[in-house]
């Protein structure tokens, strides 16, 4: 087992990834390491001809993921937008992992991110001693990727300032990176293409310009749809991260993960699953990002402070403060969702004494 805290996906799934490949006998768009529909399979799971199972990385809507494979094998870039924890970045790693092999030509972005970060830098020692050269010039990954035929991914694209976000304008339509300190340019090899990633509820974003937009296709990853898929998904990706950590714990029950994730659902639609009771919504997100990191808290904290079984009393305070984000309006609204839904509910008295206790 690798030391590494977290495998980039080609490295985690290269056994899959093999294994595709020996099998994929469609074609394959240029520069790419594998066919449309075998980039899908290794998204979405299947089986292949010698009984190889391939894990499912996404768990949703197909034609979401058909629809983001197509547009990478045109000349569109792809733009995933969706609420916080809708997979987006997991989205981008593995397409890039399963179309180029390499999910490490990444921009964070931020309000700090600099047009240098997007298109290229200088060695200034170098650019001192010897003036503008091709020695001295440092490539972002973004200019990489068009000169080895890649995928490059731009997370988190409406946090970089409005100026900066439209340096991809030229890249994106011409293909090319103009150079004027040396008088050259950079083409784009084959297969080179961008996925970035975008969500309208972060506070601070900056718009993308129409223009911007129009190098653009956008796809909307939406929120799972039932409570069934959703705890499908914390349940897989825990074990995963479980795993990776090594923590001493038995693997949660299922009952207690649909129980948190019920939580959430609950609150972010502002009515319980019956639709019988209308509840107040907090301030937050409540994704299944932040799902995941509860259970994984209450893992944790049954591993090395109790018997290795998780338990109501381990997932409270990742609950609490999972839900409560403002001290004062969301502490009233978590409050009121105890003593309305959590208390009577038949079999949820444990949670709510440690939700209580919490609070």
């Amino acid at each position: 087992m690798s030391n590494r805290l977290r495998e980039h996906a080609e490295h985690q799934y290269a056994e899959e990834l093999r294994a595709l490949a020996a099998h994929d006998t469609r074609l394959r768009p240029p520069g790419w390491n594998l066919s449309p529909w075998a980039v899908a399979t290794y998204l979405l799971g299947g089986e292949l001809p010698d009984g190889t199972r391939i894990e499912p990385k996404y768990i949703g809507s197909r034609r979401v993921i058909e629809i983001a494979i197509a547009t990478l094998a045109t000349d569109r870039a792809l733009l995933l937008i969706g609420l916080p924890g809708t997979a987006k970045s997991w989205v981008s790693e593995h397409l890039t992992a399963a179309i180029s092999g390499d999910s490490t030509l990444l921009i964070q972005g931020t309000a700090g991110t600099s047009e240098e970060a997007i298109r290229y830098g200088w060695n200034y020692a170098r650019l001192l001693a010897d003036g503008p050269s091709a020695a001295a010039l440092v490539p972002s990954p973004l200019m990489r990727a068009m000169q080895e035929g890649k995928i490059a991914r731009v997370e988190e694209l409406t946090r970089i300032p409005a100026d900066v976000q439209d340096t991809l304008i030229t890249i994106l339509s011409e293909k090319t990176l103009p150079i004027p300190e040396l008088n050259s340019e950079v083409q784009a090899i084959k297969g080179f293409s961008v996925i970035a990633t975008a969500n309208d509820r972060d506070r601070g974003v900056n718009d993308l310009s129409s223009a911007l937009k129009r190098r653009f296709n956008t796809v909307v990853l939406p929120l799972p749809d039932t409570l069934d898929e959703e705890a499908d998904i914390v349940q897989r990706r825990v074990a995963s991260m479980g795993a990776a950590l090594e923590l001493p714990a038995e693997a949660p029950a299922l009952a207690e993960i649909r129980r948190i994730v019920t939580v959430f659902r609950e609150l972010r639609s502002g009515q319980t699953a019956d639709g019988k009771t209308k509840i107040k919504s907090p301030s937050g997100t409540l994704s299944t990002a932040e799902a995941i990191s509860v259970v994984n808290s209450g893992l944790s904290l049954a591993a090395h402070f109790g018997d290795g079984v998780m338990r109501a009393g381990d997932v409270a305070s990742g609950l609490v403060g999972a839900v409560i984000k403002d001290p004062v309006q969301d502490r009233l609204v978590w409050q009121e969702y105890l003593e309305t839904v959590v208390k009577e509910r038949e079999g949820w008295k444990d949670l709510y004494r440690a939700c209580r206790e919490q609070s």
